[in-house]
């Protein structure tokens, strides 16, 4: 029988279902986040096949599974899976790109009229009983949106943005070479020359050794004084002490994150201080709608491959594993 290890305690009905129709033992954690749970049931279980949620998956855990044949991940975000560790054994790690790309773009969206307008300060002053009227929100017509990664999620983003009768600009080295996905978005070379235009820059890039701190002070500095950040990729993405900087000398007018560095975020971290930041906890993909779609994909990458028919290459992150 099939085993498969579930790195979470559950999985949206969507992704079970395919996995039971299969016949497939299936595994999960009994608590959330837990890493040496993993690595315990790794040692000690004949696993085919895991499907990654946030949890660290090491190689440590990896080496210990000498059934390990397939990595799904539930998302795109590998950041919390030893890649390299998997490519040595020669295990394929899928993602399941585009699978809650329209729930990630909608919060985007939230998330920038609610740092734009100060949704969240006013909806907190009245319900402490004040009535506070902030009259000094961005009106974001006519303003810029500066998108760092134009996958289907910015894509969407753009489009919405478009709408709203604002001017939109991306970076992404992916289509660097060729026309742009939708028009009337103006593709830049580089981050740099991005930056200077953005009135609000929303990130949707991977977290990788490219990524990492991709925007501090000089970034920062760089943007429109009064601009708007708005981060749903990853939180490690962003230099904190720097964003907090810039937030503080008014060099940007606000930020609304749904990542941070550290996850879940402590109650005394310095970001819950700062009454211009929007703060979400790492749900953009999580609608049920999203979540039954992810759930489905990844269970279908891991099936693919145990059965003999495997899903299309360009979701595999090591595709050299495949040759």
């Amino acid at each position: 029988m099939t085993t498969i290890f579930v790195t979470a305690p559950k999985l949206a009905a969507a992704g079970v279902d395919l996995l039971a129709q299969s016949g497939a033992r299936v595994l999960y954690l009994s608590r959330s986040g837990d890493a040496r749970e993993v690595e315990r049931i790794m040692a000690s279980e004949p696993i085919d096949a895991v499907i990654s949620r946030t949890v660290p998956l090491s190689a440590r855990a990896i080496a210990s599974c000498p059934a390990l044949k397939v990595i799904s991940k539930h998302g795109v975000g590998v950041g919390n899976i030893d890649v390299d560790a998997a490519t040595r054994r020669g295990i394929p790690v899928y993602i399941t790109p585009g699978a809650n790309a329209q729930s990630v773009a909608e919060l985007t969206l939230g998330l920038m009229f609610a740092a734009a307008r100060r949704i969240g300060w006013m909806d907190a002053e009245l319900h402490a009983g004040r009535w506070s009227r902030a009259q000094d929100g961005v009106q974001l017509c006519g303003k810029t949106m500066g998108l760092v990664g134009f996958g289907q999620i910015g894509q969407r983003v753009a489009t919405v943005c478009l709408a709203l009768g604002m001017r939109v600009a991306a970076f992404d080295p992916a289509f660097k070479d060729g026309p742009g996905p939708v028009d009337g978005v103006a593709l830049l070379p580089t981050l740099a020359e991005l930056l200077p235009l953005a009135d609000v820059l929303s990130l949707h890039v991977p977290l990788n050794q490219h990524t990492r701190k991709l925007l501090g002070a000089a970034e920062f500095g760089r943007m429109p004084r009064g601009a708007i950040l708005v981060n749903t990729a990853r939180g490690e993405v962003v230099d904190e002490p720097a964003l907090l900087a810039a937030l503080q000398s008014g060099q940007l007018y606000a930020a609304a994150l749904d990542t941070m560095a550290v996850e879940p975020l402590p109650a005394d971290s310095p970001l819950t201080k700062i009454p211009n930041i929007v703060l979400t906890p790492h749900v953009g993909g999580s609608t049920p709608a999203a979540l039954a779609t992810v759930a489905s994909a990844a269970a279908r990458n891991v099936l693919g491959w145990l059965q003999g028919r495997p899903v299309e290459r360009s979701a595999c992150v090591n595709p050299q594993v495949l040759s």
